[in-house]
């Protein structure tokens, strides 16, 4: 029998790292609020690491600000290098049948 997995919300997550941070006994603040005690680890972890961009949702990706800027210059690098190579193309086409 498969158990299916729970979705919180991006609030209770914040909301559960900002409890863990007050309190001293974790497991039992993850005992209250229903989750495993690992999961509010990561939590912290992540919240620590990423801010109020950590909990971004589904297939959304948590960049740090530098892992954010090398996205985007790798995503203009692609666009640039695929406008190279259909130019290249249509040099070669035209280049045809200009003779």
């Amino acid at each position: 029998m498969k158990q299916e997995r729970k979705i919180y919300d991006p609030a209770f997550k914040i909301k559960a790292v900002e409890l863990s941070n007050e309190r001293s006994n974790l497991s039992e603040l993850a005992r209250e609020l229903g989750i495993k005690v690992s999961l509010l680890y990561k939590w912290r972890k992540d919240y620590q690491e990423y801010g109020d961009g950590s909990f971004p949702g589904k297939g959304n990706l948590k960049l740090t600000p530098e892992q954010e800027r090398i996205h985007e210059l790798e995503k203009k690098l692609k666009d640039a290098e695929m406008e190279r190579d259909i130019l290249k193309k249509a040099i070669s086409i035209f280049s045809k049948s200009g003779r």
